[in-house]
């Protein structure tokens, strides 16, 4: 009795049993987690699950009954048989093949993204996987999981990359704090792929994204900046920022022809209120001291602090530097006797109760109530 069966190793989704001429009355042995299917004029014809068999017309009754057996059942026929792995494969890596370029949301550095992972997946369906697929793979022998894999790659990886640019871009997460959203993101990419795969009788088992990273060299621009803002926090005023504004304009001026920042402004587009902003915060870091306001000595011309009461020069007492006339409200010089709008006395009025001075014009005394001025 002749005996045919598949070969041992699971490494492989389709075998095609090297032969096409079938005798009944041979035995065919099916493992475990496999499916037998006979093919004759390139149509599915009977399917055989896990077991032995002698092949009669009981188990093969469509093949028999396209097939002319005039010898009493004992001439060849000619099919093809293909053996199908349906058990779970789930070490079955996968990556982006190139990174993606895309701006950090947090950092504003551009980096290169990447991203790995592996899966599972099982033939579910494994009639419409025959008629779809294999077509599609080719005249093999044995058909790998790599020759599916690269099938499928194209289509795996754009979903990938849709799914990490959208998560990076339009939600505002930075690459650094992706990490804890890879459960997420692994479920969301297992339902992306999904439905791709079950088209062609494939089961996604499950999906991983087990990292999400970038090359060194980016990592260490990040590194840099973070090293930078650490620096000004510490100093505080908000220097970072504009630290950052003049790195940005050093770089565009060295690109301009004259190689000046205000064409380096030009160059950046930098211009009304984000000039405005730039101006001011450049004026907090590098204005080092207030502008202060003097008082000029009437006897000796020193210039005194505005506020002080006394001459520091001579003792002198300061007159303030502008008065209001009491009786007519205009601001004259404040060592000015007399109003030159309208000659009202611009002397200090004494207080004849308790000597309280009062400014020209006053009529009673803040201090004791005493007539100070005017008319009694």
């Amino acid at each position: 009795m002749v005996k045919f069966y598949c070969i041992a190793k699971r490494n492989w989704l389709v075998y095609r049993y090297p032969g096409d001429s079938f005798v009944i009355g041979t035995q065919l042995i099916v493992g475990e987690g496999q499916i037998a299917v006979f093919f004759k004029g390139g149509k599915a014809m009977d399917f055989l699950g896990a077991g032995t068999y002698t092949l009669h017309t009981g188990n093969i009754p469509i093949l028999q009954s396209i097939i002319n057996l005039p010898f009493g059942n004992t001439t060849p026929f000619k099919a093809e048989l293909f053996f199908i792995n349906r058990t779970v494969k789930l070490d079955l890596l996968w990556g982006t093949s190139d990174p993606i370029s895309l701006i950090d949301p947090k950092y504003k550095v551009r980096l290169r993204v990447r991203a790995f992972g592996q899966f599972g997946m099982r033939i579910s369906d494994y009639r419409v996987f025959l008629t779809e697929l294999i077509g599609a793979l080719g005249d093999r022998e044995v058909v790998k999981y790599d020759m599916v894999l690269d099938y499928y790659r194209g289509v795996t990886v754009t979903k990938i990359k849709t799914l990490i640019a959208d998560t990076i871009i339009n939600k505002k997460i930075s690459v650094l704090e992706i990490a804890p959203m890879l459960e997420e993101l692994s479920k969301a990419a297992e339902a992306s792929v999904s439905d791709e795969f079950s088209r062609f009788g494939i089961e996604i088992v499950n999906f991983y994204l087990s990292s999400i990273n970038f090359p060194d060299e980016d990592f260490d621009k990040i590194n840099k900046l973070l090293g930078e803002r650490a620096a000004f926090d510490i100093s505080g005023d908000h220097r970072y920022s504009v630290k950052r504004s003049f790195d940005v304009m050093e770089t565009a001026a060295g690109n301009e022809s004259d190689g000046g920042l205000a064409s380096a402004g030009l160059g950046l587009g930098i211009g009304g209120p984000v000039g405005q902003a730039f101006a001011q915060s450049t004026e907090r870091v590098f204005t080092t001291q207030p502008r202060q306001e003097t008082v000029e000595c009437g006897s000796c011309g020193h210039a005194n602090k505005a506020g002080n009461k006394f001459c520091g020069n001579c003792g002198g007492k300061l007159a303030p530097a502008r008065a209001q006339c009491g009786a007519c409200g205009s601001e004259v010089d404040g060592r000015a006797k007399f109003c030159p709008e309208c000659g009202n006395s611009m002397q200090k009025l004494q207080c004849p109760g308790c000597g309280h001075e009062h400014e020209p014009g006053t009529k009673f005394c803040s201090e004791c109530g005493t007539r100070v001025g005017g008319e009694a």
